[in-house]
């Protein structure tokens, strides 16, 4: 019985996590695509399971990256735009 990689689950945990979780999630997606790259190698070298885990876990941190960056955008858009438009508030 062959055994699963464990950087293999941690990436596509971190990957899922990456979607779900506001703002921290970029670090998680960046952190999850080096760790299933690192899987990828690892189980290249060793004849282990989990290699479509580790790229499940990459395309998951893809996604949760673009998310993220696409939330982070939102929030300064929406932010300046209140800030153009209220004469009240003074920077």
């Amino acid at each position: 019985m062959e055994k699963t990689n464990n950087k293999s689950i941690v990436s596509l945990t971190l990957g899922v996590l990456s979607i779900i979780i506001p703002y921290i999630g970029l670090i998680l997606g960046i952190i999850g695509i080096v760790i299933s790259s690192k899987s990828i190698k690892e189980i290249d070298k060793s004849n282990e399971k989990g290699r479509r885990l580790a790229i499940s876990g990459r395309v998951c941190s893809i996604v949760g990256i673009c998310f993220q960056l696409l939330l982070i955008f939102l929030l300064i858009l929406s932010l300046s735009v209140f800030f153009i438009t209220d004469p009240d508030v003074s920077i």
